[in-house]
């Protein structure tokens, strides 16, 4: 991932950025994508399961296609209801944000065969992991109009 365009997009990010689409606030939004960067970096781990047929033919169509993230698309396990905040302001989730994508930058440096759960593809390759954070981050930038 392209560390100084993530800052550069996150310092376009404020508390009273209103969001195009969907239920996030700025915070939630980057909070979730800190908790998504930790699990591509082993440091959230999830149960190993094979994905069905219908996961994989999901894994095709986004990460190995030029297809967007569909607005309204819901994460696993999510019930379409925020979740409680885990930092106490939007720059210390920031923070934490940039501290989670040097950690993955550094998990892959060290060990580039890496495979670590997405909570709906199975196991990822460093690639793989790559395209899908390049597409979820555009994805949420674009979604507060910061991409």
């Amino acid at each position: 991932m392209i560390l100084s365009l993530i800052n550069f997009n996150l310092k376009k990010l404020h508390p009273e950025t209103r969001a195009q689409f969907g239920i996030m606030t700025p915070q939630h939004m980057v909070e979730h994508l800190t908790i998504t960067v930790k699990l591509s970096s082993g440091r959230i781990k999830l149960p190993e399961f094979e994905p069905n047929e219908k996961q994989l033919m999901q894994k095709q169509a986004l990460i190995y296609s030029e297809m967007e993230f569909p607005k309204g698309i819901l994460a696993p396990n999510s019930k379409g209801e925020l979740s409680d905040l885990r930092f106490p302001d939007l720059d210390t989730a920031k923070e934490k944000l940039i501290q989670s994508i040097q950690e993955y930058e550094e998990v892959f440096k060290n060990n580039p065969d890496f495979k670590s759960i997405h909570p709906r593809f199975g196991f990822l390759t460093h690639e793989e992991w790559e395209k899908f954070h390049h597409k979820h981050f555009t994805h949420h930038f674009g979604q507060f109009g910061i991409a």
